[in-house]
């Protein structure tokens, strides 16, 4: 018996790197045995601030299905689709934008911050498009009557707004979505090899597809306590970067590397060794079903047509009593 139903999705914008695996996608494989689950490749949301160049959609898109299959999740047990493959998504985006104020979506507090910070790279998003986001965004989850929603702390007031979204809708016509509720995800905040946050566009990633060898050689050059000139001097873990890997990838021995730093018992490329051993170990099975999917992108778009089409029929049968409740 699973415990309710969970939609999620990301924006296909690239390639994902070690980071946004251990953010979300970890806890999507471990939830897939719990819930019902309806992960989607959100490309219309790609759109709310990428809109002049959509050319590199269709590959963003067969990458992250390969990352989402490599990473563990099963097309048998998830509902994984593209979401502009199911039209109903932007039906019900459009009549939900009938009955929101506009006023809720203005006071979203990433909302300002947003438009500066992207404008500040020279991207024009003031379009109802970029405001209508969580108009959007609520569409995805209601549509399939999704009970929780995997979420970080900083997404809580994209989902309270989709609940005062859908309270408003059921008083004015009739009780048709539930609430959804926040299933809080604690992520596991991972530096990139120079300790600053982990981005492509610093360059300091790992990449989620890295071959051993890729995986090795970017682990040699992470950045280590910049006190420990010598071997034989003492180190600090604390202000590692190869600590803090080991400590989402290597629990077991974590005290013994801790010491053994300390007392200058083991150098950093020894310890840069043991590490990327056992990341390559960690993550083998993942390495494997990738190259396996690589190898057949015919299989690939055959799951995520057979997923859009199991998507459809939940969208097209909640879309019936949607447009009942609104006479339309």
């Amino acid at each position: 018996m699973n415990k309710g139903r969970i939609f999620s999705g990301m924006q296909p914008s690239g390639k994902f790197h070690l980071g946004n695996y251990l953010g979300a996608l970890e806890n999507w494989v471990k939830l897939q045995n719990e819930y019902e689950c309806f992960f989607s490749i959100v490309d219309l949301h790609a759109l709310t601030s990428a809109y002049e160049d959509t050319s590199k959609i269709p590959e963003n898109i067969h990458n992250m299905a390969i990352d989402w299959l490599s990473a563990g999740l099963d097309p048998e047990k998830n509902v994984i689709f593209v979401q502009s493959k199911v039209k109903e998504h932007a039906e019900l985006h459009l009549l939900l934008s009938m009955m929101t104020p506009l006023s809720w979506l203005e006071r979203v507090p990433t909302y300002k911050d947003k438009i500066q910070q992207l404008g500040g790279q020279g991207k024009d998003i003031n379009t109802y498009g970029f405001l209508g986001y969580p108009e959007l965004m609520t569409a995805d989850i209601v549509l399939y009557k999704a009970e929780y929603v995997p979420v970080g702390e900083d997404q809580i007031p994209h989902l309270e707004l989709s609940r005062e979204i859908v309270r408003r809708f059921n008083n004015l016509y009739k009780p048709v979505f539930p609430e959804p509720q926040a299933q809080l995800s604690k992520a596991s905040l991972l530096p990139g090899i120079d300790g600053r946050k982990m981005s492509k566009s610093y360059g300091n990633d790992i990449p989620f597809a890295a071959s051993p060898d890729e995986l090795r050689a970017r682990i040699r050059l992470m950045i280590t306590d910049p006190n420990r000139i010598k071997k034989t001097d003492c180190g600090n873990p604390d202000v590692c970067v190869v600590y803090k890997f080991h400590k989402m990838f290597n629990v077991d021995s974590l005290a013994e590397i801790n010491t053994s730093c300390r007392q200058a018992s083991i150098g950093c490329v020894e310890c840069k060794k043991r590490l990327a051993e056992k990341m390559v170990d960690v993550m083998a099975d993942m390495h494997t079903r990738r190259v396996e999917y690589e190898g057949k992108p015919a299989r690939v778009k055959e799951i995520l047509k057979y997923g859009a089409e199991r998507a459809r029929k939940v969208a097209a049968a909640t879309m019936e009593e949607v447009r009942e409740a609104m006479h339309l």
